[in-house]
């Protein structure tokens, strides 16, 4: 994803790769045998994706990744596995900039909250303690709340100190 370039400092990229990457690769594979759901390749190389880009990535730039240096994959494809993604708990879509980010938590249905740099486009995922009160706001007024998402839009200390 880009984001503004005016900053004057470098970008740092927060991706997973080598062994690293394997580990959490293999770990989704276990949850989904674990919960009788198949990470499929089309499933598997989005969440690969997602994992070594480290920051939010628009679905479009999936597809265009997806092949390598093969063609890109059909849309349906990508978005069919963003869909099981999210629903699996391996990634988050981030609303306000329309993106998606893996999530390495492993805890199901927890709360997200994210810090997102509005300058190198960092995201940070954190516990919002804020959730609790929401959902019981949400039950209170007769809802049954399956999931909240908070989003915070600032600079990173890296950025705020370049």
């Amino acid at each position: 994803m880009a984001h503004g370039s005016s900053c004057g400092h470098d970008h740092h990229n927060h991706g997973v790769a080598g062994h690293a990457l394997a580990a959490e690769l293999a770990a989704a594979e276990a949850r989904c045998t674990a919960a009788e759901q198949r990470l499929t390749a089309p499933r598997r190389r989005v969440l690969e994706l997602l994992l070594e880009a480290g920051q939010p990535v628009k679905a479009y730039d999936l597809i265009s990744t997806f092949g390598g240096e093969g063609p890109p994959a059909k849309p349906p494809t990508v978005y069919r596995a963003l869909d099981f993604l999210e629903k699996q708990g391996f990634a988050h879509r981030i609303e306000s900039l329309n993106a998606y980010v893996a999530c390495r938590k492993e805890a199901d249905g927890h709360a997200a909250a994210f810090l997102i740099c509005d300058c190198c486009g960092a995201t940070r995922e954190i516990e919002p303690k804020a959730s609790a009160e929401i959902i019981a706001a949400g039950a209170a007024a007769g809802y049954a709340l399956t999931g909240v998402t908070i989003e915070a839009h600032g600079l990173c200390a890296d950025c705020k100190a370049g």
